[in-house]
């Protein structure tokens, strides 16, 4: 039989919708902000109907299913309203023992609410799976299997029968997984096609059935094509096999994603995150979790994606929020410079210049106690400093060990004198004036910024602790032309502030989350890949990039250094290689430039055609490209969904000026679109990540020229030609890069 789609003739057809853009490949229909505390319904009776002429597992027998499974929907909705006034409706007056109680179960019981809250123009569920068996359990002769609708949250009736399942629970994988040549109990798998809010199609495939021709599902295909306004949303409506692999993958290991444009990497991670909270919830309630992204813009872009499928409280943040706490970034570096202080050498330099402040020990402790004077000599004080450093302590932690080690010393003589000390009188002896003194002299204690400060502006001090490891011309290329006098008046730079962060951990331990979902990962230096692998010493991580859009002078090569450096070269690599938002004509296009800016690199296949969705257009002179420039956007705007323009930085203002003669309003990139304020001005350094229906790039030349050297200009062109969703339009009057008109 093969796939049957039926679509209502009083609403619109569910490929002309208005939807959201999605930075990360294929899109889904924004869901309802949900929680997902609900244990799993898996082994438990779905949802069912009268059997039907399908058989177990088939579709119901309705004259009108379109009818029946809005009226499902409807009672879905009702119940989630039902489950919400519930949590509202408790009273905890009477269970709290004091205010401090009563706050926390309050804060709890808001959140609770705040995760039922329903978006009437968002469907509840997007799929429905009829399994021929029941799910854990025995089937009685000639009854049919059970049926579950699959969507973002789980839902149930006053009976706490569930009438939607969580995409996240077990019995829910087959909607993702499930195939002809690997059914996996399922008879049927049904898509849903919304308008807004409202049910407007389905679409049937009969797994079991050899009949069943193979296809692409018009309802998919329709979902990651279509228009969209707004910030980014999830795409769980249409994870693929390969995508759901990763998603779900365990906690305890890292998985690293290369992934070039439109594979949905990004979102892949973000789904991941999400399922993790699922799986082990009360783990990642103690450890935390993170997401850290490459900008501010491209966190708020994609913030709307974890409270959609249910996340309230992930935290999001950049590399440099992370090192920068107590630290005011006010100076730059230029990009040689930049390169030396992101080098994972830097961390060894760090290491002896901390290590360095320890001094042997030239005269014994002498420990006064009434009238009695113990003494423990230099040459056993210089033993407990090689053990210390031996064992490579954190410097603070070995500075706190010392006192304790000298006062054992000291009881151990008390008590072969006869004495009897218990722990409070080394305690006592380790705040001993004479042993606090003997330990400042021997390990006294290090300030992160002032080391840091002494490194950058003692040409000495430098070269004693980067002998061997930095050239002289490295070492001159980090050293301030004009050392600051203190740490206050310190112009920081971004660089110097990951070496901080490294300084900070060489003397007390950074704190470890459970998990960290690493994004535009090729971007980092070896040295803010050990500041993120800090966060997740104890923890595990996903880490999400693409070698070829790496846009720094210091991006790494190979995802295999990068984890090293991070601390978890035992990750899997996974590759996403299918590519679901750009069009195939226009990735064909951005890839020319792959042999220039990553050889050996694989091209993404789209899985897309798009006759049409690139125009490569030349002006006869530069006096003439700002006016075809706004023409081009005038032409992307009779088109629905949004639209941006990429330019490079120093064009920004020169374009902005333009756009306002000709009466065009647009936005800066992270102002969130609406129907009626759809075009985005876009300085290319910002471009990453995001993604729009129709895209107008400016003069790629002066994208490449606006970076410090030509690999990295080539990789920004290479980010900048596939933000498009549906189509590109390439203006310029400079001459192409001469590996784009290879």
């Amino acid at each position: 039989m093969p796939a049957h789609v039926a679509e209502s003739d009083s609403t619109p057809d569910p490929t002309d919708r208005t939807g959201t853009p999605d930075p990360t490949g294929t899109t889904g229909t924004t869901g309802t902000t949900g929680t997902t505390g609900t244990t799993s319904t898996t082994g438990t009776t779905g949802t069912t109907d009268p059997g039907g002429p399908g058989g177990p597992g088939g579709p119901a027998d309705h004259s009108d299913p379109l009818a029946h499974e809005r009226a499902h929907l409807a009672a879905s909705r009702a119940a989630l309203r039902a489950m919400r006034e519930d949590v509202q409706a408790l009273d905890i007056r009477d269970v709290t023992a004091n205010w401090v109680n009563a706050a926390v179960l309050q804060s709890q019981i808001d959140d609770r609410i705040k995760a039922l809250a329903d978006l009437s123009h968002t469907p509840l569920f997007f799929g429905r799976l009829d399994y021929l068996h029941a799910v854990g359990g025995e089937l009685a002769e000639g009854a049919e299997g059970e049926r579950f609708y699959i969507g973002r949250r789980h839902v149930h009736d006053a009976a706490g029968d569930p009438m939607v399942i969580d995409w996240r629970a077990p019995v829910s994988q087959p909607y993702y997984q499930a195939s002809p040549k690997d059914p996996q109990d399922v008879g049927l798998r049904r898509r849903f096609g919304y308008t807004g809010g409202e049910l407007t199609a389905y679409e049937d495939e009969h797994l079991t059935d050899p009949a069943e021709a193979a296809h692409t599902s018009r309802l998919l295909q329709a979902e990651i094509e279509r228009p969209r306004v707004g910030p980014m949303r999830d795409i769980v409506a249409t994870i693929q096999p390969e995508q759901d692999e990763i998603v779900r993958s365990g906690l305890g290991g890292t998985v690293c994603v290369q992934g070039g444009p439109g594979t949905g990497k990004t979102a892949v991670g973000l789904h991941r995150v999400a399922f993790l909270l699922y799986a082990h919830r009360e783990r990642l309630a103690r450890t935390g979790t993170l997401v850290i992204g490459p900008n501010r813009s491209f966190l708020h872009y994609i913030e709307q994606v974890l409270p959609a499928l249910g996340e309230l409280e992930v935290k999001q943040a950049t590399v440099d929020d992370l090192v920068t706490a107590g630290v005011e970034v006010r100076g730059t570096d230029d990009a040689a410079a930049a390169v030396v202080k992101g080098d994972a050498r830097m961390a060894e330099v760090l290491r002896r210049a901390v290590r360095s402040h320890v001094t042997r020990p030239a005269e014994p402790v002498v420990v006064v106690r009434g009238s009695r004077r113990w003494r423990v000599p230099a040459y056993e004080i210089g033993e407990m400093v090689d053990e210390l450093l031996a064992r490579d302590m954190r410097y603070g932690s070995a500075h706190e060990a010392l006192p304790q080690r000298i006062a054992h010393a000291v009881l151990v003589r008390m008590e072969e004198a006869g004495e009897a000390p218990d722990d409070r009188v080394q305690n006592t002896v380790a705040r001993n004036p004479a042993v606090k003194a003997a330990v400042k002299a021997i390990w006294p204690a290090v300030d992160p910024e002032k080391l840091v400060l002494r490194l950058l502006a003692d040409p000495e001090f430098l070269a004693a602790h980067a002998e061997g490891l930095l050239t002289e011309d490295e070492q001159r290329l980090i050293l301030w032309a004009k050392p600051a006098r203190s740490v206050r008046s310190a112009r920081w730079s971004a660089a110097d502030a990951v070496l901080i962060d490294e300084a900070r951990d060489l003397v007390a331990r950074t704190h470890s989350l459970g998990h960290v979902v690493l994004d535009e990962a090729q971007d980092l230096s070896p040295m803010q890949y050990r500041a993120v692998g800090r966060r997740c010493s104890t923890g595990s991580a996903t880490v999400l990039g693409d070698l070829a859009q790496g846009t720094t002078p210091w991006s790494t090569e190979s995802w295999d250094e990068a984890l090293f450096h991070l601390g978890k070269a035992d990750a899997v690599v996974e590759e996403l290689t299918a590519g679901f938002r750009v069009p195939r004509e226009v990735i064909a296009y951005a890839s020319r430039l792959l042999p220039a800016i990553s050889p050996g690199l694989a091209a993404v296949e789209s899985v897309r055609e798009s006759p049409g969705s690139l125009a490569v257009r030349e002006v006869p002179s530069a006096e003439e490209l700002d006016a075809a420039v706004v023409a081009a956007c005038g032409e992307s705007l009779r088109h629905e969904g949004s639209i941006g323009l990429i330019a490079a930085d120093a064009r920004i203002p020169e374009l902005g000026a333009a756009l306002e003669a000709a009466g065009r309003a647009y936005l800066s990139p992270g102002e969130e679109t609406t129907a009626e304020s759809r075009l985005t001005l876009v300085p290319a350094s910002l471009a990453k990540g995001l993604e729009y229906d129709y895209v107008v790039l400016d003069e790629p030349a002066a994208v490449v020229d606006g970076e410090p050297d030509e690999r990295t200009g080539l990789r920004r062109l290479y980010v900048a030609l596939t933000r498009a969703v549906s189509g590109l339009t390439v203006v310029h009057a400079a001459a192409l890069p001469g590996a784009l008109e290879q």
